[in-house]
């Protein structure tokens, strides 16, 4: 996709077939524990949620004496790789106390979850890794070290249009998808997730090259790694406000005519509206002339099969935006097609263009150096845009293979429609699907941010309902690989059922690791007793590994830090297993013991 030009992009005209495929649905269990406290990416364990299999059978099945099990609590072989001083460093929080441990974070924390400074000084942690079956996702982890106003500052300055400052009341965004001071610094209540403030171009050029270089070393390091970026890194967050804001109105639209249809209470993907209805309902509502709809599902374009679905309506905005009023909503109380924005000045609109060169470009090093790339979620005022950007990346560059990766949030209660939507759509233009599933970063600040400003609470109501998205979607992509093998998953988590969950699955469906199409990811430093027994019995498996200069990964660490004491509080499993391997040690003689690899 040539994004220097997105109105070719988006208005590409593609032939979409309407698939007889599968439409699949997940029952999870309704039945209701006592809250939890949420800790979504720790280390705490939690009781597995029952969930209903979608397939109760499987033909494939591998056979019980071959099905692999890993065991968790084998500590010899979860901390092979860590001489005995680095045991002790995961345990000295607690050995020193909590003060001193704040006191000393430079010295201990920074080698706890740290890789090294660059690129280079990280190749001897990598390659130990991966002698001991652990790959790596690189992070370059600096960040700029703000005061709140100045974060607050940035913003209002990046989020906020020309046209906007001067006739704030003047067009026709909805709060949601407005810049608020209140909740400016991104940092607030986000504890596992880099916050990138925009500045200007220059700088989104040198945030560019540095992933450029993560994933030149990246490629080196390995023939199959990973790297990670963010969107909010590479270019003015305005236009992700904006677009995704036009994204949700226009899916908005079709609820509301599918709700003409009597079709409201179906699953998303099972809405079909009737054509000829369809027609009728836009003209009434004088949403464009009667020719244009006629020429919106002529046919060459939609429309073939006398119905129209969500995937056929999201091609529509190809054809009614363009880049110079990019921004189209349709307005049901005056029935025309307008823009959000009364006007973008040239300079704006040259930052749109170069945040989808800075994509684009990031995309093709990646394919070039056999590198596999992960577009981070973000908050959800951003998310829609992120994974539409996304989406046009895995169309362009994942026909072979998958080379682009989106990720889901599976707190957020629309998770599962996001999954199936994106499946459907890989289905159907035959490219390959590439999931990272995590719990999500940001709920504290999205439930504050959704109840001070007044709308919906996009997060699920309790971890449970949250645990059961999470497998359903997980189970949902299963199966997809099952079906196809052309969909590739990465399992984000440092839930140990949640990784058992997987495993079960994967034996029933007679997906073996060696496929590669199913992944473990968890944070360096964190949960080593579920990363290395996955290596060394086969899966793949990686650490996400951040990297930077002491000084400049300070704020990264210390939100580590703030992690790390909830870690220290409510996972006394790893900390059992870390003493128990070292007294394992003691008692064998294996005092000065250092890893062999």
């Amino acid at each position: 996709m040539a994004y220097t030009g997105f109105l070719s992009a988006l208005r590409s005209g593609r032939k979409l077939h309407i698939s007889r495929g599968r439409c699949r649905s997940t029952v999870a269990s309704t039945k209701r524990r006592e809250e939890k406290e949420q800790q979504l990416e720790g280390c705490t364990l939690v009781e597995a949620v029952p969930v209903e299999l979608i397939s109760q059978t499987h033909k494939d099945a591998i056979a019980p004496e071959n099905q692999i099990h890993i065991d968790f609590d084998n500590t010899q072989e979860a901390y092979k790789s860590k001489g005995n001083m680095e045991l002790l460093r995961k345990q000295r929080g607690e050995l020193l106390g909590q003060r001193m441990f704040e006191r000393l974070m430079k010295m201990t924390f920074y080698g706890q979850f740290v890789a090294g400074e660059d690129h280079n000084s990280i190749k001897p942690l990598i390659e130990k890794n991966r002698a001991f079956g652990v790959g790596a996702v690189l992070d370059y982890s600096v960040e700029e070290d703000l005061t709140q106003e100045e974060a607050e500052k940035k913003e209002m300055d990046s989020c906020v249009s020309e046209a906007e400052k001067e006739s704030p009341d003047a067009d026709h965004r909805e709060k949601k998808y407005k810049a608020h001071r209140q909740f400016g610094d991104r940092r607030g209540g986000v504890i596992s997730a880099r916050t990138y403030f925009y500045a200007d171009e220059a700088k989104c050029d040198n945030q560019m090259e540095t992933f450029i270089n993560c994933i030149k070393a990246s490629g080196g390091a390995s023939a199959d790694g990973f790297s990670a970026i963010k969107m909010t890194a590479l270019g003015r967050p305005q236009f992700l406000l904006q677009f995704s804001e036009v994204l949700v109105k226009w899916r908005r639209f079709f609820n509301f005519l599918a709700a003409l249809q009597g079709k409201s209470e179906m699953m998303v993907l099972e809405q079909k509206l009737e054509l000829d209805q369809l027609k009728e309902n836009l003209i009434k509502l004088g949403v464009g002339s009667k020719d244009d709809i006629e020429n919106w599902f002529n046919g060459e374009k939609l429309g073939l099969s006398g119905t129209i679905d969500l995937l056929d309506w999201n091609s529509l905005i190809n054809d009614t935006t363009k880049i110079s009023n990019l921004l189209m909503v349709p307005n049901l109380e005056t029935g025309q097609l307008e823009p959000l924005l009364n006007r973008f000045t040239a300079e704006e609109e040259r930052q749109m263009k170069r945040m989808l060169q800075r994509v684009d470009i990031l995309a093709n090093y990646a394919l070039d150096n056999g590198v596999r790339l992960m577009v981070d979620a973000e908050q959800t005022y951003f998310q829609p845009a992120i994974s539409r950007l996304t989406l046009e990346m895995q169309r362009k560059f994942n026909r072979e293979k998958p080379v682009i990766f989106n990720t889901y949030q599976c707190y957020l209660k629309e998770a599962y429609d996001n999954v199936t939507v994106d499946v459907e759509l890989s289905r159907r233009e035959g490219w390959y699907f590439g999931a990272k599933l995590v719990r999500g970063a940001y709920m504290y600040q999205e439930r504050a941010r959704a109840k001070e400003i007044g709308y919906e609470d996009p997060i699920n109501p309790d971890y449970e309902a949250t645990n059961r998205m999470y497998h359903k979607c997980l189970e949902y992509v299963l199966e997809e690989i099952e079906h196809s093998r052309t969909a590739n998953v990465m399992v984000a988590t440092h839930n140990e059922d949640t990784v058992k969950f997987t495993l079960e699955k994967m034996n029933k469906m007679g997906l073996s690791p060696t496929e590669n199409k199913v992944y473990f990811g968890q944070l360096l430093g964190m949960c080593d007793q579920i990363s290395f027994p996955l290596g060394q019995a086969g899966f793949p498996v990686y650490k996400y590994v951040p990297y930077g200069p002491v000084n400049e990964v300070i704020p990264y660490l210390s939100r580590r830090a703030q992690e790390n004491r909830g870690f220290m509080k409510g996972s006394q499993r790893e900390r059992s297993l870390l003493w128990k391997e070292l007294t394992r040690r003691v008692l064998c003689g294996q005092i000065f013991y250092k890893p062999v690899y």
